[in-house]
């Protein structure tokens, strides 16, 4: 018999939160955490603007040695690492160092890169043939699975510890990794999230791509505009988000907190076929994700409440709205509410989908559908489609029983799942 999953702790560094208690307050209130970047601006990027989560030095020193911060230079392994001790924590459980690994705990945390920043002050040195001077930690911050390897070894987890990555369906990847993991029994509890480096490494191809906004330049807090008629691409971000995903019975056993319940859901890919191409969804394989995603929860797109959507602040948000539409047969009225995090965090690419993964989780427990900021002006393509009433511009407390979430990535992937309010 398949087990129950439940969602046991979550952490988060976000550009408008770093924990959960700032995070919360955050989404409730609209507040975002983009800001004027300098170092874009001196690199005369179209888009000078971006959200990053503000990390001090005394954070910094609250999860890493000063040994491991000697010559440490991976954002993303940083956020990574304190959003995840934070889900461990906040989920009860310990971060003592054993001598014998626990079998029962795994991490699976995504990301797109690792150490951008080491692999550019890396080539550097060979280049200046000092290849001796790189360090001992550059294979470490550099290779893609170096952040589950951080938290592995810093909470001695003996179950899989892997880092997956599928561009910006990672984070949710990850989480339903994590769910099919422990419902067959090979696990007890997962550590699920991803990360995503911060910087003009990262971020100057979609710059390139010319994806990214450059209207808002003078006023970054208006500057990501996700369903907006006024949208003028997306504003790159970072950060972590983490989840403690756990089999009910474990969770039970031991008293743990349940924020919420994962029912199921579906990861698939369009082949880029059709519509869809390295940079575009395919509008059937989306709605295909969408209505697996309800099938395998064992629930009918009626009972979704709310959508945690993608909706990036570009061109395909109209796209993605129509294709929620046809894939839950609703409309109008009877349309979910639907709301875009990246209105206040800018789209943080590989990390986005766990982060707004705990922002998902967070409105179940709390019983409230976050605003979606600089969206007065709903695209008219998308009020066709939908009541604008169903994309609230400031949080509303409702009741809610059933969230669907949703992320699509370059290479077009897709990723949704289905979160309910846990009852025993």
């Amino acid at each position: 018999m398949s087990k129950r999953v439940v969602i046991t702790g979550l952490g988060v560094a976000a550009p408008n939160g770093v924990g959960i208690p700032s995070f919360t307050d955050a989404i409730k209130n609209g507040l975002s955490g983009i800001r004027h970047d300098a170092q874009l601006q001196e690199l005369q990027f179209s888009c000078q603007i971006a959200g990053q989560p503000e990390i001090t030095e005394e954070l910094k020193s609250r999860y890493f040695t000063e040994l491991e911060l000697r010559g440490f230079n991976s954002t993303g392994i940083l956020y990574g690492v304190i959003a995840g001790i934070e889900a461990w924590k906040n989920a009860g459980l310990s971060i003592e160092n054993n001598q014998d690994p626990d079998w029962d705990s795994g991490t699976i945390f995504g990301s797109g890169t690792s150490g951008i920043d080491k692999f550019r002050e890396s080539i550097y040195k060979i280049d200046e043939l000092q290849t001796r001077r790189l360090g001992s930690t550059v294979v470490a911050q550099t290779m893609n699975s170096g952040v589950s390897a951080y938290l592995g070894g810093k909470l001695g987890l003996g179950n899989q510890v892997t880092t997956n990555s599928s561009a910006c369906a990672t984070g949710t990847e990850a989480i339903m990794m994590a769910y099919d993991r422990i419902q067959s029994g090979q696990a007890k509890r997962i550590l699920a999230g991803s990360t995503s480096d911060s910087g003009p490494y990262i971020w100057a191809g979609f710059d390139a791509l010319r994806v990214c906004s450059s209207k808002y330049n003078e006023a970054p807090e208006n500057g990501s505009r996700p369903m907006s008629a006024t949208a003028a691409g997306f504003v790159p971000g970072s950060g972590a988000g983490a989840l403690v995903i756990e089999e009910l019975e474990s969770a039970l056993d031991r008293g743990a907190t349940i924020y919420a319940e994962i029912l199921g859901g579906n990861v698939n890919s369009g082949g880029q076929r059709g519509n869809g191409s390295m940079t575009a969804p395919n509008s059937i394989a989306v709605q295909q994700c969408i209505k697996n995603a309800i099938a395998n929860s064992g629930i009918s797109a009626k009972d979704i409440d709310a959508i945690n959507g993608h909706l990036t602040a570009t061109t395909k948000d109209s796209l993605e709205i129509e294709n929620w539409t046809k894939a839950l047969d609703r409309s109008g009225t009877d349309f979910p509410y639907i709301n875009s995090l990246k209105s206040m965090t800018g789209h943080c690419l590989s990390a986005a989908g766990s982060i707004e993964s705990v922002a998902t989780v967070l409105q179940l427990q709390e019983g409230f559908v976050f605003g979606n900021i600089n969206c007065e002006d709903i695209h008219p393509e998308i009020t066709e489609l939908i009541d604008s009433s169903k994309i609230p511009l400031k949080t509303i407390e409702t009741k809610l029983n059933i969230i669907a979430k949703a992320s699509f990535g370059f290479g077009d992937v897709n990723a949704c799942i289905i979160f309910k309010k846990f009852e025993n």
